[in-house]
């Protein structure tokens, strides 16, 4: 992939390099890449650093200049767009329920379910996660094994700037309806989000569970159980209640994720 990485590099700079047969063959070669799940936007280093590939998001990036606007017919259904949609499911042991959209250029494990969703282009999805009815995958989201995204919720894309981190929701988290998490905001595994939470990276997210509350940003730590809270801001007119999100506990560490789950939402009775 070197080679591919430096003509992509070369074209990123040079957009008249664009009109090479070698540069679209290149970029078209790296879309197929991620589409079989060979390359990923971002991958987590052994030293548990999410490192992101920048120039994989500027091959996406330099992909849609290439690629003419087509019809695309699915039964009843048109559309007219210039990526295509995945294919081959069975094939990959990936269940699609209609009315599920995946784009070109998306990664799904097998074992993956898709309610009537949406994965963009660049995403990862892991083997076991099911994206549930109406929720969002965006480009470039990274998201992990046995997941569970509830009905609803917003998984933000980003392609730019190039260097900013896509949004992570590591191994075995629960995401409660109508979850959005944005601005490359890092859940990290086996995480509980209540419903409604709603995460950026200027949110501030609230530790109370001790004598005094522990503050992160962009973050969510490992087994954290999540709710939507607010806390008192003062402004130019007054004081006010702004939106954060409040730790309220700690998911138990057992290898029986499903039980470590229900027993977490019993005790703290977190709405999903």
């Amino acid at each position: 992939m070197e080679n591919i990485r430096s003509i992509i590099e070369n074209a990123w700079e040079n957009r008249d390099l664009l009109k090479l047969i070698e540069t679209r063959d290149a970029i078209r070669h790296l879309i197929s890449q991620l589409d079989s799940g060979k390359i990923r936007v971002a991958e987590k280093l052994e030293s548990g650093i999410w490192q992101v590939n920048d120039w994989v998001k500027k091959g996406v990036l330099m992909y849609f200049p290439i690629q003419e606007m087509k019809t695309m017919e699915v039964g009843i259904f048109e559309f007219h767009d210039k990526i295509p949609l995945k294919k081959n499911y069975a094939q990959h042991d990936v269940r699609v329920v209609p009315h599920a959209i995946a784009r070109y250029g998306s990664f799904l494990e097998p074992g993956v379910i898709l309610m009537p969703s949406y994965v963009n282009i660049g995403a990862y999805v892991g083997s076991g996660t099911m994206v549930d009815t109406w929720a969002t995958v965006g480009s470039c989201a990274q998201i992990g094994r046995n997941v569970h995204l509830s009905g609803g919720v917003g998984i933000g894309g980003v392609l730019e700037p190039v260097q900013a981190a896509p949004v992570i929701i590591e191994d075995d988290c629960f995401i409660g309806s109508r979850c959005i998490v944005v601005e490359g905001v890092c859940v990290e595994k086996e995480a509980v989000l209540g419903a409604n939470v709603v995460l950026t990276a200027s949110t501030h997210i609230i530790d109370v569970t001790g004598d005094e509350p522990v503050s992160f940003k962009g973050r969510v730590p490992s087994r954290s159980v999540v709710i939507p809270g607010s806390y008192e801001k003062e402004f130019a007119a007054g004081k006010y209640h702004v939106p954060c999100a409040l730790i309220i506990g700690k998911r138990k560490e057992s290898t029986d994720k499903k039980t470590s789950l229900n027993d977490v939402l019993r005790t703290h009775q977190v709405a999903i």
